[in-house]
């Protein structure tokens, strides 16, 4: 049986304006289909299950996914925002949606790695708005500004519509050597959006060596948030340079867009779909695609391991109320 995300999936767009121009609207794309294998020590004891750590209330009553769901509320209406999971999660989306109808949920079949979560969902969008733009969010961060990150978003979004040929990464502003995340090094500018400077990307380095993420830091380098704004075509067109096969069976899915058999069509992708990192085979590999805007003075970070959870809490003063009853993991 098809679950409710998928069924939602079916329900017609319209792919042209009243007088058969399709104007540029933004949408966002929310990628939980992660398995959150590094955080699960903790998730487990708060949760007593092996939960994907988007579906935890880790920071609050929320979930991370509720948290973030909420934050894009701010950029997109829920009709133009796409959910991408994967099937094995199915316990876990039909409690999370139940108050979210409106919402697009987009199921992958397998877990073929960040490139495909991001490509499927650039590809479903743009097959129903040729001239999106696309905000693209993962499901794991604290972001305690929302409504100055969102601002920010939407203002890159905008700095988008007039220079297309971009995808568009939020830096974030680095404090230390971090290994886990990925660093950009900016290069000449291009332009502002929200009062703050947009730039070249010279290189990108995906989870660097502590000697690079050192070299990095000094440099000035900004860390990746994985956060990024473009239009669905330049996604698109970036996949089909970087990833040929894994774009071709994405592309294949387009004649069965919006019938019955899209998900079938879904499935038999991923069959022959390579697994890849988006960071690694598209960011590290075609930085000349790339620009990058740094975050206004905001407090984000990627909720990826315990231990980063702990500095988290303690630095903001945050207390979820799992934080009174187990204390610190292990």
């Amino acid at each position: 049986m098809w679950t409710d995300g998928e069924q939602s999936l079916r329900k017609p767009l319209a792919r042209a304006g009243p007088e058969g121009r399709n104007p540029v609207s933004l949408w966002t794309i929310i990628l939980a289909g992660g398995e959150g294998v590094r955080l699960r020590p903790l998730t487990r004891r708060v949760c007593g299950d092996d939960r994907p750590k988007q579906y935890v209330p880790l920071l609050e009553a929320r979930s991370l996914l509720g948290q973030t769901l909420d934050r894009v509320a701010r950029i997109s209406p829920p009709e133009r925002t796409v959910v991408v999971t994967q099937r094995r999660h199915s316990k876990y989306i039909a409690d999370e949606f139940r108050a979210r109808p409106a919402l697009r949920v987009l199921i992958q079949p397998d877990d073929r790695g960040t490139a495909a979560g991001v490509l499927l969902p650039a590809h479903w969008i743009r097959w129903r708005d040729p001239e999106a733009l696309v905000a693209v969010f993962p499901a794991d961060h604290l972001i305690l500004e929302e409504d100055l990150f969102a601002g920010h978003v939407s203002a890159v979004a905008g700095y988008v519509t007039t220079h297309s040929e971009r995808i568009v990464l939020l830096g974030a502003r680095a404090t230390e050597p971090e290994t886990e995340y990925g660093w950009i090094e900016p290069g000449e500018p291009l332009g502002v959006a929200g009062g703050e400077p947009i730039f070249e990307v010279r290189r990108f380095w995906e989870k660097p060596s502590p000697e690079g993420a050192l070299a990095c830091l000094q440099a000035g380098s900004l860390w990746s948030t994985f956060v990024m704004v473009a239009k669905a075509s330049a996604l698109v067109a970036a996949g089909a340079r970087c990833l040929p096969v894994l774009h071709e069976r994405l592309a294949g899915i387009e004649r069965f867009a919006g019938s019955e058999h899209e998900p079938w069509a879904i499935h038999q992708a991923y069959v022959y779909s390579p697994r890849a990192s988006f960071s690694r085979a598209v960011l590290e590999a075609c930085p000349a695609l790339l620009a990058v805007s740094r975050l206004p003075a905001l407090t984000w970070c990627d909720l990826g391991s315990p231990e980063r959870v702990m500095r988290t809490l303690a630095s903001t003063g945050l207390a979820p109320a799992w934080l009174a009853v187990l204390g610190e993991p292990a």
